[in-house]
């Protein structure tokens, strides 16, 4: 009887219980296939083993079932080379002759250490690059089997090597695809013949159990949403997509006019001549430590700005509010880029201070792309400006080195300026249509 009453109890549990099922059996190839290049895949002791192979293109070993929501976990090692895991991956013949594209989990053994990051090949380049995530750069271990994990479900793509949290993005471009592992194309001037190996590959897809949410700093490419993740680390929505009820114009107490509107969950200031017009917009609340995420569209030839530890006890005699800011600008056309020392008054720099460090240009976005701008203020006054997922700007606020760049800078006459315990985020009007969305905040301790 006792027995029967712990079956009955355990049945309901196991009914739910997460499942896992292997995609390799140890012994061969069955359930996959390969697409794309012609580098080699086996299978020796257990594991399959991916060699390069001289002047051919990216090879995939591609699962033949495809995938939703799942959690995959698997084994690897690796020569010193770049390599890479699919997942929710498709090859089609309408989109490139059957490229393989979608999300990939990086494997990188370079000095970057970018492994883990999500980057979605032959489509959109780099979605999470883990710098920002100062815990992941040690995760990888070069030269022993890493453990691998990927959470998807939903929007929701979150990434672990050896139990570290790499990623957690927010994405809802493809929701299925394939499994597979990539065997990089090499230079011509490579030798072939360096191995991947991955072993103990299973996936689990129903009664999914998705990890608890941690400290993993969060990539969301979902339109004006704070997810759960963003939630628990304390970020609040300051745009929304609707309205600017938690905005304001400067130096007033009424709500943004009629330069500024709303379309489709774009937050847009419309153009005029090109001049600071003094319509900016402020946050109602005042904020000291903090990280600000906004993501931002220009024109050709537009100027604006986002200003931060703004103090409206400055005067700016009905042109834009005074305060630290993150330019935004189109350097190729907009003659500020020129202005200035050294390029401090190019796009992400703080303005008229400190130059920020160039993207290369597969990074930098063409003007009329949406950026992903990041201003970190932590509680000891370290600065940092962030351009589509790259560190580009750090300084320390009310330092001496910041008080000799202030001397030497437009706003030598503004007493104490940037130095105040709290201040005003405000979005500047300078006579160019800007667009804003996704903009979000959260107070740092």
């Amino acid at each position: 009887m006792k027995k029967l009453l712990i079956s009955i109890f355990l049945f309901p549990l196991l009914l739910n219980a997460q499942v896992w099922t292997n995609l390799f059996n140890g012994k061969d190839l069955k359930g996959w296939n390969q697409v794309g290049g012609q580098a080699k895949y086996s299978v020796q002791n257990k594991a399959i083993v991916g060699t390069t192979v001289s002047k051919t293109p990216n090879s995939f070993l591609r699962t033949d079932q495809e995938y939703g929501d799942f959690i995959l976990e698997l084994e690897l090692l690796v020569d010193n080379m770049n390599s890479g895991v699919q997942f929710r991956s498709l090859s089609k013949p309408e989109y490139q002759n059957g490229r393989v594209h979608g999300y990939q989990m990086e494997i990188d053994p370079s000095p970057r250490a970018w492994s883990g990051g999500i980057y979605d090949e032959a489509r959109r380049d780099w979605l999470y690059i883990p710098d920002m995530n100062e815990k992941a750069k040690t995760a990888f271990k070069i030269g022993q089997w890493n453990k691998y994990r990927i959470e998807a479900i939903g929007n929701t793509i979150r990434t672990w090597i050896n139990g570290i949290p790499i990623s957690h993005l927010i994405d809802d471009v493809t929701d299925k695809g394939f499994i597979a592992l990539q065997v990089h194309s090499i230079p011509d001037a490579d030798k072939p013949g360096k191995e991947i190996k991955w072993r103990n590959i299973r996936i689990a897809t129903k009664n999914l159990k998705a990890s608890p949410l941690d400290d993993c700093p969060v990539v969301n490419l979902v339109d004006n949403m704070v997810s759960p993740q963003e939630t628990s680390l304390g970020f609040e929505s300051l745009f929304a997509g609707n309205d600017f009820n938690k905005w304001r114009s400067v130096h007033s107490t009424s709500k943004p006019n009629g330069r500024w509107s709303v379309q489709n969950g774009v937050a847009s200031v419309s153009k005029s001549d090109g001049s600071e017009t003094g319509n900016d917009i402020i946050t109602e609340k005042k904020y000291s430590a903090f990280e600000l995420i906004f993501d931002f569209k220009l024109t050709p030839g537009a100027n604006s700005g986002i200003k931060y530890f703004v103090d409206e006890k400055y005067d700016s005699g009905g042109r834009s509010g005074i305060g630290l800011e993150y330019q935004i600008l189109d350097d190729a056309l907009h003659p500020d880029a020129k202005m200035g020392v050294v390029g401090n008054r190019t796009l992400a720099s703080l303005y008229d201070l400190i130059p920020s460090e160039k993207l290369t240009s597969r990074f930098a976005k063409k003007i009329g792309e949406w950026n992903q701008g990041r201003i970190i203020v932590k509680p000891d006054n370290t600065v940092q400006h962030w351009l589509n997922g790259f560190k580009v700007v750090e300084y320390t606020r009310k330092s001496n080195i910041y008080k000799a760049l202030v001397a030497r800078s437009k706003y030598v006459n503004y007493d104490g300026f940037g130095s105040a315990n709290e201040g005003h985020i405000l979005l500047q009007d300078h006579g160019d249509n800007v667009s804003f969305k996704n903009v979000k905040i959260r107070s740092l301790k």
